[in-house]
């Protein structure tokens, strides 16, 4: 077997391994038309039990890899049972259904350790992933440009390393203490190794990505960055392409984008900023995938404000809010000027607009807030007005002594300044203009003889 196709063998969970005989999505799906039938499992803490509908998130992941979820069983914890996740009468009373639900695959709304998971297959013989599998095979299948495919990888097999031992049992029955080793535990070894390699290349190979994103960003700071975030499937895309006119895709299903997408934004005549469409955030974003993705998050990091949007339709909006400032304390974003954006405000019902209305950030609670629909376009002007005012306030107002030569000079003033006044003689050009102060150092150092502050 060459290098190549063991290391394909451990990665998960993008069509998972096949486990001592338990079929992969991939095998079934190649001889069955139907989706993949799934049973939900969750454990309810206390924090749960008050949602109108826990399953909602859980189901709506399922469908979006492709499976069905035909079942939903709960049992409240105050944490999960070490060994089996939920309890080993709950666990024995699913194992009776399975064969008569004609279940595939057992999906947790939790993450597991590499013990539950190998407990909970023996138990219910079903292949069994947990919620940080199903992301990444989501990621995986969406991701489409080198960076993702890369970072999505490097998440898979930070996540896989752990769990190799127990991957690796069928081979052998030794144990693997001294003078006990056997052939499945010098294949573990040496596939340690080789996934220790492509860790490090992949890591490699992303940073590589991330010093050139960082000189890109640089180029650009004579604009204000403006960075959507969001929970995912809020319509950040959506509010991308009516804001910028642009024609992302823009689709009603979650993570849909994966890699930071950059438009500009004209919000007057002459005066724009640059918006950058970013990965959509999920409760409990599995942690590998939050640091294979810091190159995407750069830009975020990177942004003079964040445009918080947020599904102000959804039951869940409080929560959602609270995951995604959760993930932005994560990567230190959580203290940038951030505005809330309250999308889809044209699905909100007339009596559920007070409750709507009253959502916050718990992080920001005096930021701005804008209730828009980025479908029809509500409340883009009021959005585009504070934007244009935001700008106004970075003005400075400057002097300029031009060459009539200097054509280059002239265009760069009246594309990126308000011209207050001009005057113009054979031997020079005088204006009067409002421009910010990163656009104004970077016409200084084109042309510092002429230039001074009013």
């Amino acid at each position: 077997m060459s290098k190549h196709e063991k290391l394909k063998q451990t990665q998960i969970p993008a069509r998972r391994l096949e486990k001592d005989g338990f079929p992969t999505a991939q095998s079934r799906n190649a001889n069955e038309s139907r989706p993949e039938r799934a049973v939900a499992l969750k454990a309810m803490f206390r924090e749960n039990r008050r949602l109108e509908n826990p399953f909602a998130e859980i189901v709506e992941l399922c469908q979006t890899a492709g499976a069905q979820v035909v079942e939903t069983v709960s049992q409240n914890v105050q944490r999960p049972y070490a060994a089996t996740y939920l309890g080993r009468g709950k666990i024995k009373e699913v194992a009776e259904r399975l064969d008569e639900l004609e279940i595939d695959l057992v999906v947790t709304d939790n993450d597991l350790s590499p013990a539950q998971e190998r407990n909970l297959e023996e138990m219910l013989e079903r292949t069994v992933i947990d919620r940080s599998q199903l992301i990444m095979d989501i990621f995986a299948h969406r991701a489409s440009t080198v960076q993702a495919k890369l970072q999505v990888e490097l998440a898979q097999l930070k996540y896989t390393f752990p769990r190799l031992k127990r991957m690796w049992t069928h081979l052998s029955r030794y144990e693997g203490g001294i003078g006990m080793r056997g052939p499945g535990e010098t294949q573990l070894e040496s596939d340690k190794r080789l996934i220790q390699r492509r860790i490090l290349k992949l890591q490699q190979r992303l940073d590589e990505i991330e010093l050139r994103k960082e000189a890109s960003l640089r180029r650009r700071r004579d604009d204000l960055v403006i960075a959507l975030v969001g929970y995912t499937n809020v319509g950040k895309s959506t509010l991308l392409n009516q804001l910028t006119g642009s024609t992302e895709i823009a689709e009603d299903k979650l993570f849909a984008t994966l890699d930071t997408r950059t438009r500009k934004w004209h919000v007057e005549k002459n005066r724009h900023v640059l918006l950058n469409d970013t990965v959509g955030f999920i409760r409990d974003l599995p942690h590998h995938l939050v640091a294979s993705f810091h190159a995407t998050l750069t830009e975020t990091q990177q942004a003079d404000i964040l445009f918080h949007v947020v599904d102000a339709s959804s039951e869940l909006a409080t929560g959602q809010i609270q995951a995604v400032e959760k993930v932005l304390k994560k990567i230190e974003c959580a203290e940038k000027p951030t505005w809330l954006i309250l999308n889809k405000w044209d699905r909100i019902k007339e009596e559920h607009i007070p409750e709507a209305k009253s959502l916050k950030s718990s992080v920001h609670p005096e930021s701005p807030t804008f209730c828009v629909s980025a479908t029809r376009g509500a409340g883009i002007d009021e959005l585009r007005d504070a934007v244009l005012e935001h700008l106004n306030r970075l003005n400075r107002r400057w002097s300029l002594v031009l060459p009539p030569q200097r054509g280059d000079l002239l265009a760069y003033v009246q594309r990126n300044g308000k011209v207050l006044a001009q005057e113009v003689n054979e031997q020079s050009i005088h204006i009067e203009v409002e421009m910010s102060e990163p656009r104004a150092n970077k016409l200084r150092s084109m042309y510092p003889e002429g230039f001074s502050k009013a």
